[in-house]
């Protein structure tokens, strides 16, 4: 077996703003695979500043898989515990490499595009009318669920582009959940989140910086909005830490990002870990390519939670692959009738 890799970088079709600043490129890796004529992809979806495996020698990493792929994806996924990006990677690529069909990697009534998975409508961080424009347009779209990411403009202007949604939609016909991306301090995070109650939301996710486990698990105690678990979730690797984490803020919720938290194999350990403790959870990708993206959904399509999942459409980018993955009504769905229009083979 051969291994490869090279980096893939990713331009924003417009600056996507978050409550850690502005985004205009995002960077991805590609691992590739070839045995006996096949091929197979896998990406390592890292985001630089946020990533538990953003170090300087990640890259060497990489290389070391590559020289060491035969010691197959098991033993490369223990050996990789401080860099999940590319455990998810290597799960991916081997999944890819023993599927008919390098691109599904989970055959399901999904593949077969018999079924779909919803999602909620992501609101990108800006000026109050270009964040009031893009809820227009996701409810247009048939959205039942939004997700806002609050933090970086006046508090005050976000609280008005909640009651714009609630003075025209009810909560019963729009679900509205926010992401403060850890952005309150702790001092004012209980009563920016009373402030906002209110507006009936479904959860607010991270509303304090990681880290501080002794303010959140009060937070998870006190708020009268259910509390979801982000960026607390990244660089936790063993499963007892995980339980620990779980054990002792107790929220209500945590957000799963495959590329973050060591692939499947890190998604299914935090999922039997909540379900255990009565935690709910969904799945999120992490601005990764379509091809990173079309694995997620797959995988998220057999947890069978019917919650809306956080799954990117892949239509921020102008570099994406094209792929057949499209969205209708709040759906995300895999239209077996297009093409992924791209060879393995133009991967070198």
């Amino acid at each position: 077996m051969k291994a490869s890799y090279f980096k893939y970088t990713l331009h924003f079709k417009q600056a996507s703003g978050t409550s850690r600043g502005i985004l205009t490129d995002k960077e991805t890796w590609f691992i590739i695979l070839e045995k006996d004529g096949k091929k197979g992809i896998g990406e390592c979806g890292i985001l630089r500043g946020l990533s538990a495996d953003d170090r300087p020698d990640y890259e060497e990493k990489l290389k070391w898989v590559c020289q060491n792929i035969h010691l197959g994806e098991q033993k490369l996924w223990e050996e990789l515990i401080e860099f999940p990006s590319i455990q998810f990677g290597i799960e991916m690529a081997f999944l890819s490499l023993q599927s008919e069909n390098p691109f599904i990697l989970f055959p399901s009534d999904f593949t077969k595009s018999n079924k779909s998975i919803p999602i909620n409508g992501l609101i990108w961080m800006g000026k109050k009318d270009f964040m009031k424009a893009q809820i227009q347009e996701k409810i247009a779209q048939g959205f039942s669920c939004i997700k806002l990411k609050i933090g970086a403009i006046d508090f005050d202007k976000e609280m008005d582009l909640l009651r714009f949604i609630r003075e025209n939609f009810d909560e019963r016909t729009i679900e509205i959940r926010v992401d403060a991306n850890g952005a309150f301090s702790e001092n004012e995070a209980l009563n920016k989140i009373h402030q906002i109650t209110g507006f009936k939301l479904h959860s607010i996710e991270q509303p304090i910086k990681k880290n501080n486990t002794d303010t959140m698990a009060v937070l998870c105690k006190k708020s009268e909005i259910p509390i979801v678990l982000d960026e607390e979730l990244i660089g936790v690797f063993s499963l007892n830490e995980k339980e620990a984490l779980l054990q002792k803020i107790r929220p209500q919720y945590i957000v799963l990002k495959p590329s973050f938290i060591g692939g499947f194999r890190g998604s299914l350990e935090w999922i039997s870990l909540a379900e255990k403790l009565n935690i709910g959870w969904w799945i999120t990708s992490a601005l990764e390519s379509n091809i990173g993206l079309n694995a997620i959904a797959q995988f998220t399509f057999l947890q069978n939670n019917l919650m809306p999942q956080g799954l990117g459409t892949g239509s921020l980018f102008t570099n994406n692959f094209d792929s057949p993955l499209t969205v209708s009504k709040g759906q995300l769905w895999y239209d077996k009738n297009k093409d992924w229009k791209i060879e393995l083979d133009d991967f070198q």
